[in-house]
């Protein structure tokens, strides 16, 4: 796991701990940690990790969006692991999309 990736573990794990209050936390979250199956996670818990997600890295990361691509027995297996990699992927995106608009700029029309 990247140093990134790691970092990005440890801020949802907090997320999920404060969401849970740790009412259905059983040991450690991990990578491979269930929302549904060892987290026992609600509707209203996955509406509040949402928010949760929107309020820390904006619009970079759509959960939502994320969820959608999933069949519902894939959203009903979904580890903590694969929303981190999502995470991992848009940010990156989200700074690659940022570099390529820095590298639009440029100094041309500009009075010399």
């Amino acid at each position: 796991m990247s140093v990134e990736q790691a970092d990005i573990l440890a801020e949802v794990v907090a997320m999920l701990h404060a969401i849970r209050d740790d009412a259905g936390v059983d040991g450690e979250i991990t990578m491979a940690t269930r929302f549904q199956d060892d987290l026992e996670m609600e509707s209203i818990d996955v509406i509040s990790l949402t928010g949760r997600l929107q309020a820390r890295y904006g619009n970079a990361v759509n959960f939502a969006q994320f969820v959608a691509t999933l069949d519902l027995d894939s959203i009903r297996q979904l580890r903590v692991g694969q929303l981190v990699a999502h995470i991992a992927t848009a940010l990156d995106g989200a700074e690659a999309d940022a570099g390529h608009a820095d590298a639009g700029l440029g100094t041309a029309g500009l009075p010399a």
